[in-house]
This record gives C-alpha cells, structure tokens and sequence, in this order.
C-alpha cells in the first residue's frame, strides 16, 4: 500500500479505495491511510471494527500553512457516516482532509463522506461536512481545494493591532466557580498576558462537573480551542488554572501549541522586572522550584551512581543530571537569600537604634503604590498603569511637618493565588513587613472588584501573620470614581480616600499617618 500513488486532484484513487474495503471486509477492521498533498501515501493503520487510533503526526510540522499537509481516508465497515472521533481528529490534527469510504457487503467501495476545517465565519462553524456521494461520483480538484482553503484561512484571520514583540494568545478557564468569577479571574489573567508581552484574541470558559485529568479540558471543548487558535494564529494557550506537569504536557502534544499556566506567566513577568541582585535571585529561586517538578523522567534513585560498585552502566542521564543541578542551583540560591536576610536584618537593628519608624506600603497589584510611594517622598520610583510594574523594594524617606521622619518601604505587589514558589522565595523581602511600625494597605476604589482584592490583600497578610501589625486602609485614585461614592466606601471601611496624582489629597492622609505613629510611641512603641 505505500508504493501506490494517488493523484494529486483527488481525494482517494478507485484501485486504492477498492483495495482498502476488500481487505478491510476481509479481516473486519477499519483501515486507514494518511496521504500527503503529493498523493504519496506516509503512513498505513489498522484499527477494529469501530476506530483507528491515530500515531504522533507531530513529525508532519504545520510550519507556514494552517494545515497539516496530511489527509487520513479510512473504511467504514457499515458504510455509515463520519463519527465524533472522525470529527476530533480533524480538528486536534489540523488535517486537510478526513474522508471515510463506506464498505458494501461484497467488499467494493460505498459512499465517500467527508469534512473539513472551515476558515472564520459569521456563523461561528468549525467544519464543513459533505454531503455522501459515491466514490466515483466525487468530482473535486482536491489540489486547487486545498490552495484555495488554505489561502481563504489565512486571509479571513481578523486583523489585530498587535504591538511589537507582543505574541498571540487564547486564554482558558475551566473551573466549578461561577461564570461571573470566571470572567472575572479572566480580566486579570488578560491584564497579566499583557504585562508579559502576549497580545489576547480569545477566551474560552468551561465549567464541567468533573475536571478532565489529562487536558482539564473536555475533549470538545478542547476541539473548539484548536479550531480557534488555527482560525486566529495564536500560537500560545494560557490557563488561568495550575497545570500539572503531566496536564502541560499532554495539552502541548496533543495542540502543538505553547502552553502556560498562571503561575508561569507570572513567574516570567517578575522575572522580567527583577532589576535588583535580591530581586533576580528570589525570581530564579521561584523558578527553579517551579520548573524542578516539571523535568520529567524515570526516577532519581540512581542520580548519584556514575561508575564503580553498583554503579556501573550508562551512568546518569541527561534528565538526572539536569535534576541535580537544579536541586544544586537551588541550594546555592536559598544560601545566598539567608545572606541577604541577615544584610537586611543589620539594617533594621540600625534603623531601630535610630528610633526612626517604618511604613511599608501593601497591596494589590496596580494599585498604585509606587505612585504614592512616589507622591509622599517626592521620589522617582518606576510607576507604570500595568501589574506588576516594580518588583523589587524600594525604601525612601519622608519627613512630616513637625519635623519628624520615617522610612516609606514599597514591597512587591500581592494577587490572588498568588504562587507559593513566589511567597516561599520572597520570605526575606516579606520577613521585613514583621518590623514596620505600619502597614498601608493601599487599594485601588476604581476597581469593579476592589472589594475582592481588599480580601485577597487581607487573607495574604493574615498568611504572613501580618494582622497584627498596625494598619490603615487608603482608597487611591478616588478621583476615577464619584466622590460621594468615595465617601461612603471610606466610611464603611474605615479608610481614606486619596489620589497619588494629586497632593492636596495627600494631607489628611499624611496627618492620619502622623497621629498613628504619634500613638504608638505614646503606646511604649519603640519607634
């Protein structure tokens, strides 16, 4: 079967197609070809009586086309329409085409039915499903069909203002949670893609009664997700969701797209903002921790066994030895942030000996913290409308009207799910939160969940066991929303409305500062 040629013009030649159904009556099982766009035949299946199971095409790259180049024509032994699974095949594999010859009673071939992709459409259908004919009656120029579907998929790709360096991206939920948190949780996944260079075209949501264990996905819902990042030309997929290593994997083959979940996407945003030594290492940290997992393989047993009594053989693989390093690397690092921690410890004992107090200033990502960090100090922080725009630690100093001072700290923004990897390797940053005299919580009253981040900001210091610590809730940019509207979310919560863009709102918030530390010291405090 593979030395038969099939003509370029057409789906599948009569010799082959009478030479498939009679052997495949003979031994009752489908029979399937895959057949590239030169009419050589690249690979032979045999499956049951009711599917063939198809092998790894990823050999057959999708390189400029948004098709595979590669047809499967398989034999129906009831000479029955195409399945579901004929459908999900061409949708997953990006096939050409997929083409079921019916098989009759005497082994001869029946109907041809056949399906494939369609390019964007008003609609929204994913394929085209032709109508049966009988083979000999199918009459298609298969070869100018397939320049023409290829050319009309890339043209009707809608036209997105992409900005430079930026890369296409689907984003997905799946989750048990409302539709309302999705959309939500999605909203900031999209703002987060965007801090990370990746340019947003889709989302899809799905809330299934049980999770997928293998793609998260169902398997239609999946199908919709490919079709999607074809019709578009996204080459990422980006999950609100943490994914396994083994769930990463399997959605990558089985898409042949890049996939990322939310604890990765942050980790390459603070990766890409670390500026400081501190900074880098803590990132690094974080991602070695989170990529340690992920290097898959058969075991470490034998990591340390290289040669003599025991050890004799191949010696370690590259995946062992790669494992050890990581775990060496890490090692190295924790070292190095103990280090820093003690640098930072001799630096708040000074400060104490000093007497002068520490306000550190907490919150939600894109809050605008370091913009009224910026306000307070008249300083130059990086402040940017984006999350995470500044990861590492600023501290600067700021002078009351009575003369008296006290060192302003930004920290590093907080969200919700925050990565435990992130929280483990910024303990030393985080430890210093423990020796402010106060915390301001800052949160952004423009937000349509600002009473959400205002929880999510509250149960991480509770995490930290920072509910002790003295804090005062500042609403900023109070001059987005309407002021009656500040007022009453001020007094509901006990906090002040600002905005960092505008000094003269500082005031009352500076005075408030003031009169807090005025109290702890008055309270035996020892700044």
């Amino acid at each position: 079967m593979y030395r038969r040629r099939v003509p370029e013009d057409a789906i599948v030649s009569w010799e082959l197609a009478r030479f498939c159904a009679g052997l495949s009556r003979e031994i009752g099982r489908q029979i399937a070809v895959l057949i590239n766009r030169r009419g050589t035949v690249e690979d032979v299946i045999v499956g049951n009586d009711r599917e063939v199971v198809l092998p790894d095409l990823s050999g057959y790259r999708l390189g400029r086309r948004s098709l595979r180049g590669i047809r499967m024509v398989h034999t129906h032994l009831r000479n029955e329409p195409l399945s579901q699974d004929d459908l999900t095949d061409l949708a997953l594999l990006r096939l050409d085409l997929i083409a079921a010859v019916g098989v009759l009673d005497d082994g001869t071939p029946g109907h041809l039915y056949a399906a494939h992709i369609l390019p964007p459409n008003p609609a929204g259908k994913s394929y085209e499903i032709w109508k049966p004919v009988p083979l000999p009656d199918c009459q298609i120029d298969l070869a100018k069909f397939l320049e023409a579907l290829d050319e009309e998929i890339a043209r009707a790709r809608p036209a997105h203002h992409v900005a430079k360096n930026q890369e296409l991206a689907i984003l997905v939920s799946v989750s048990k949670h409302s539709h309302a948190d999705q959309e939500e949780s999605l909203a900031e996944l999209k703002d987060l893609a965007d801090s990370a260079g990746l340019s947003a075209l889709d989302t899809v949501i799905q809330r299934p009664q049980s999770l997928h264990p293998k793609y998260l996905l169902g398997s239609g819902k999946l199908k919709e997700v490919v079709i999607k990042a074809l019709q578009h030309g996204v080459e990422y997929l980006v999950f609100d969701q943490d994914l396994s290593p083994a769930q990463a994997t399997a959605i990558a083959e089985l898409t042949e797209l890049k996939v990322i979940d939310r604890t990765q996407l942050i980790l390459d945003i603070f990766s890409r903002r670390a500026h400081s030594r501190a900074g880098k290492i803590q990132v690094e940290l974080a991602q070695l921790r989170y990529r340690l997992p992920r290097l898959t393989g058969h075991g470490t047993a034998l990591s340390r066994l290289a040669g003599g009594i025991g050890g004799r053989g191949p010696g370690e693989t590259k995946l062992e030895v790669d494992r050890r390093r990581v775990r060496d690397r890490i090692g190295h690092l924790e070292r190095q942030i103990d280090v820093l921690a003690k640098d930072r410890e001799q630096q708040r004992a000074r400060r104490l000996r000093r007497h002068v107090p520490v306000i550190s200033i907490v919150g939600y990502t894109n809050a605008g913290k370091s913009t009224l960090l910026n306000a307070l100090t008249g300083s130059r922080v990086l402040a940017a409308d984006r999350l995470f725009a500044t990861l590492d630690t600023a501290s600067r100093r700021l002078r009351f009207p009575t003369e008296q001072e006290a060192i302003v700290t930004d920290t590093v923004g907080f969200i919700r799910n925050l990565p435990g990897e992130l929280m483990g390797a910024f303990r030393a940053t985080l430890e210093e939160l423990h020796d402010a005299d106060l915390l301001l919580h800052v949160a952004d009253i423009s937000s349509s969940s600002f009473e959400r981040q205002v929880g999510a900001v509250e149960r991480i210091l509770a995490d930290l066991q920072l509910d002790r610590v003295p804090r005062l809730l500042v609403l900023n940019k109070a001059d987005q929303v309407n002021r009656a509207q500040a007022s009453v979310l001020a007094t509901r919560f006990g906090a002040i409305p600002v905005s960092a863009l505008e000094p003269a709102s500082l005031v009352p918030l500076v005075a408030a500062i003031e009169a807090r530390l005025s109290r702890l010291t008055t309270a035996g405090n020892p700044c």
